[in-house]
């Protein structure tokens, strides 16, 4: 319940997984290398498919009721799992918002958010990495998509 190990391999656990998934949206924002909202995912997805690193699905009330956005979370895990994208969920949009969003003025949608590489292709992010590995372990469990839950502030 904690997390997940393979062969006695590293572990990662639950805790540590948010904080990393914390830490690589922070790092991604501060270089400019986020997409946030469905349809604007999606956009980057079909131009600029090798640029996707990674990709977050948020889900809250409003996911329940809306028949629209769970066709398009349905299409982006597809899109995903076709493309060799790691992909996870968190059940907490509000707090993603508040993550990925800029001070001044509140998200409107947070429900998908992407991570994209570097231009230059020159980078590697330690709590990406993680995530990556996290992802794996996961779909070798059969858990293609894993819930991660965020840290607090």
């Amino acid at each position: 319940p904690y997390g997940s190990c393979l062969n006695g391999s590293y572990c990662i656990t639950m805790q540590s997984t948010g904080k990393s998934l914390k830490e690589a949206l922070l790092c991604a924002q501060s270089e400019d290398r986020l997409t946030v909202g469905v349809y604007e995912s999606a956009k980057i997805m079909t131009d600029d498919l090798d640029s996707v690193s990674f990709c977050v699905l948020a889900m809250d009330g409003e996911f329940q009721c809306d028949i629209a956005l769970q066709i398009h979370f349905t299409l982006i895990q597809s899109f995903c799992f076709d493309n060799d994208i790691s992909i996870v969920r968190v059940s907490d949009m509000q707090r993603l918002a508040e993550i990925v969003g800029d001070k001044v003025e509140p998200l409107e949608d947070a429900h998908c958010v992407l991570i994209t590489n570097p231009a230059d292709g020159s980078w590697e992010d330690p709590a990406l990495q993680k995530l990556h590995l996290f992802c794996e372990e996961s779909r070798s469990l059969n858990d293609w998509v894993p819930e991660i839950s965020l840290p607090e502030r």
